[in-house]
């Protein structure tokens, strides 16, 4: 297992961290899978479009209009429910084939730490499988 951190710099964002996994799949190997864990209660981990940043923008816009940050209805106390919401909803993990080395993402495919109660610092896990 191999790890990657991040250090987020506001309440909400979307990291690109696909050259930073990409680094860690060696060339050697052919065939397997690569998984990503987020170990993070309040952060998520997942897979967009790299190519036009309006589509974080899309994103989070919209997770923050249908799960406001402040809602007199949340009882947890740290006053973060809204976090622990979306990272929910997005996830903390993905699986993501190797084929020849490289990750078998699409074309317009990015992977993101996504930060829901930053700034903080975030670390991700990666576990490489052969096949």
């Amino acid at each position: 297992m191999k790890e990657i951190k991040v250090r987020t710099s506001s309440k909400d964002g979307m990291h690109d961290i696909t050259a930073k996994v990409k680094a860690l799949i060696p060339s050697s190997m052919k065939s397997g899978i690569c998984v990503i864990f987020c170990e993070h209660t309040t952060a998520a981990v997942t897979i967009n479009e790299n190519a036009d940043p309006d589509v974080k923008t899309d994103i989070l816009n919209n997770l923050n209009r249908l799960i406001p940050f402040v809602q007199p209805e949340f009882l947890h106390r740290e006053g973060n429910s809204a976090a622990h919401l979306k990272s929910s909803l997005i996830g903390c993990s993905l699986t993501i084939p190797v084929q020849n080395g490289y990750l078998a993402l699409g074309c317009w495919q990015g992977i993101y730490l996504c930060e829901f109660d930053g700034p903080r610092d975030r670390q991700v896990s990666v576990t490489l499988v052969n096949s």
